[in-house]
């Protein structure tokens, strides 16, 4: 009987992955944990770990042996000597590089500088540097920025090495991952593995998840279709504990997929086995090994009549991902999200895969780790889903994450209950922030209140100021002589949504329409409903305003009415792209066709009193019409386009000549005509221009 390289390792008290490595030191070859080995094998390795057990104490009296005769024999000691002389050659290099370095003074600064704040740092007077400036092309007045390589070259000429000091952010990272490395061993125990589900639309991620969680998360959402980020902790019994990020299936999220990708240890891809690879697939394929995650796929579904797992299979091999049924290393589950078929063996791999990576974490620590998510609550007001990558969270520690801080007031795991701690890998809802953190955001506890909320309104004001900054670059002149200069056409946004990842995904969708022609441009996107001040801002930007699972504030409402301000409400993210999508279509330039109409020659040139120069033409083709515009050909190049003033039959005014008649033609603002010339008449028509994709 053959036994699974996985279960031989449990019998002899190893784990997999130190089992692998001895029976490839043995010279067996295996792909995996879920490798068979043959009954000789085994019972090689088991007679090769009994033998190894035995000699253990006959090995200390040899070490003595060796330290002996190394301290007798000197000789040893020469490569070392023959080593150092060997780097020698190299030493007057680094020396002359250190030299030069040490002869500049380092100077910290928070760049970018202003005229005054370099010349206070250089002790020198504002008007001196001011000089050293002119001469060197740089006119700038005291308040005025300075580039950073202008700062560093005249600073170089003063004897001083420009070094940018550290930010107060910076500085609290770095003391806590000081810490976390002075005490990497100690205290260290195994975390549980964070596994997302990742694939298709309607392919059953949440109904899987739905299965192992007893719980119906389906049902909350619109349509049955998963619209933002959830984290969820689940115990398998003694076997463990494993926590799974549920994300998004469809196309337009791509973005909080590839953020759930690269939060994670371990992806699960979800394939239906009526369907197979799908376009969601493939992306999730790639978003998952750009992470660098290793990937187990479950085969969904296969409890349906008139299914071929092969099909699926081969489809995955295309895709770098073969079956270890088929001599590859990718593990494949058939599941059934319905009648529960194959859960235990998933999860069961899932565990493998995770003692294979040996996933550990400090709980002794001050927590830090990752928002998964973060929105605003009427109730609770800034809520963040986040989750613990090292140490422990508890309530009443003060976090910094991104441009807010707060001391969590309270803490909410994912179902629905209040906890005091959150471990390594144990996400939880927390209460208590100045404002809604981005997803993706690193969080970090830090001990000095002060500190934090000194830091995050620094981060804002530069948020702020930076913000004001481009808002004065850009005026409406610059947009119209824009307009008119490279014919560049904009539709401006104000996008708000209920949480933040699904502002993110729904402003990357909409950037993917922008091109050369026309730009698409957010000006604003954010966490809350629709409220007077978005309203304020799409009435001076003449923007639209897009809501996506949030409601229109009544004075909102109000000034959209009076000033006749677009607001847009979604529940469905396809729809929204889809009406900004004919939005853009409608500014792109269209297609100018000219339509043929009819053909005539010039016969003769008469020059008429009070009306002036009139062509008497005979019509070859089609119709001359009198309101058609026309355009005046000789010897093959175009000369003129333009309208016709007059079109006359002997003396009586006509509004068409048709092919076979003779007409006069007096042109609009042309006087150049002569007999030969050909006179050909068109009618502009103007195509709708369709975005690509």
């Amino acid at each position: 009987m053959s036994i699974r390289v996985h279960n031989l390792a449990k019998e002899l008290g190893l784990t997999s992955k130190d089992l692998i490595g001895k029976l490839k030191a043995l010279g067996v070859k295996v792909k995996g944990h879920m490798s068979a080995l043959d009954e000789e094998t085994v019972e090689i390795v088991r007679h090769e770990f009994e033998s190894k057990k035995k000699p253990k104490a006959e090995k200390k009296p040899k070490v003595e042996k060796i330290v002996k005769k190394s301290k007798e024999d000197p000789v040893k000691e020469v490569p070392r000597e023959e080593a150092r002389t060997k780097q020698d050659p190299a030493k007057p290099r680094t020396v002359s590089s250190e030299v030069e370095e040490k002869a500049l003074k380092p100077l910290e600064v928070e760049l970018p500088l202003t005229v005054k704040q370099l010349a206070t740092k250089l002790n020198m007077k504002p008007n001196e540097l001011i000089k050293i400036l002119m001469k060197k092309g740089i006119f700038a007045n005291l308040n005025q920025s300075l580039a950073d390589d202008a700062v560093i070259e005249i600073a170089k000429g003063f004897g001083y090495g420009i070094k940018n000091a550290p930010t107060m952010e910076e500085e609290l990272l770095k003391e806590h991952k000081e810490v976390e490395h002075r005490s990497e061993k100690k205290g260290q125990a195994a975390r549980a593995p964070i596994v997302t589900l990742m694939g298709h639309v309607d392919h059953g991620k949440t109904s899987l998840l739905d299965y192992i969680r007893k719980t119906k998360i389906t049902a909350k959402e619109k349509g049955g279709i998963t619209q933002h980020i959830g984290a969820y902790g689940i115990d398998i019994g003694r076997r463990g504990r494993v926590t799974f990020l549920d994300t998004p299936g469809h196309a337009a999220f791509t973005a909080m997929r590839a953020r759930g990708a690269n939060a994670t240890d371990i992806v699960v891809l979800v394939v239906a086995a009526n369907d197979g690879v799908m376009p969601q697939t493939v992306e999730a394929i790639d978003h998952a090994k750009v992470a660098n995650v290793p990937i187990v796929v479950a085969i969904n579904k296969c409890d349906l009549p008139n299914i071929s797992m092969d099909k699926v299979k081969k489809q995955l091999s295309t895709h770098g991902l073969t079956p270890e049924d088929w001599s590859g290393k990718t593990i494949t589950v058939p599941v059934s999200a319905k009648t529960g078929e194959g859960i235990d063996r998933l999860l069961e791999m899932l565990l493998l895969e995770a003692e294979l990576l040996e996933l550990r974490a400090n709980p002794n620590l001050h927590a830090r780790g990752v928002v998964v998510e973060g929105k605003l609550s009427p109730g609770k007001g800034p809520v963040a889903t986040v989750l613990v990558k090292n140490g422990t969270l508890k309530a009443g520690d003060v976090i910094l994450t991104g441009l807010h801080y707060g001391r969590v007031k309270a803490m909410i795991d994912d179902r629905g209950k209040r906890v005091d701690t959150a471990p390594p890998s144990m996400p939880v809802e927390i209460l208590g922030l100045s404002g809604v953190p981005e997803s993706g955001d690193e969080f970090f506890v830090v001990k000095d209140e002060k500190k934090a909320r000194t830091l995050s309104l620094l981060k804002r004001e530069e948020k702020r100021t930076g913000k004001l900054s481009g808002m004065q670059r850009m005026s409406l002149e610059d947009l119209y002589a824009r307009i008119k200069d490279g014919s560049v056409k904009e539709l401006k946004v104000i996008i708000k949504a209920d949480v933040q990842g699904s502002v993110e995904a729904l402003k990357k969708s909409l950037d993917e329409l922008s091109n050369k022609e026309v730009k698409f441009n957010a000006i604003h996107a954010g966490v809350g409903n629709i409220n007077e001040s978005d309203m304020m801002l799409a009435l001076v930007s003449s923007a639209i305003v897009i809501g996506f699972h949030v409601k229109v504030d009544p004075g909102a409402e109000e000034i959209s009415k009076k000033e006749m301000i677009e607001i847009k409400l979604y529940d469905i993210i396809y729809e929204a792209v889809a009406d900004i999508r004919a939005a853009l279509e409608g500014l792109l330039e269209p297609i100018i066709k000219e339509s043929f109409q009819g053909r005539a020659q010039v016969r003769q040139i008469f020059h008429v009193t009070k009306v002036g120069m009139i062509a008497g033409c005979s019509v070859l083709k089609g119709t001359i019409l009198r309101s058609s515009a026309v355009k005046l050909i000789r010897s093959k190049e175009v000369i003129f386009k333009g309208k016709i003033r007059s079109l006359k039959h002997v003396k009586d005014d006509i509004k068409e000549a048709r092919e076979g008649l003779e007409c006069g033609i007096a042109l609009e603002n042309h006087k150049d005509i002569k007999t030969g010339d050909i006179i050909e008449s068109f009618k502009v028509e103007k195509i709708t221009r369709r975005l690509e994709g």
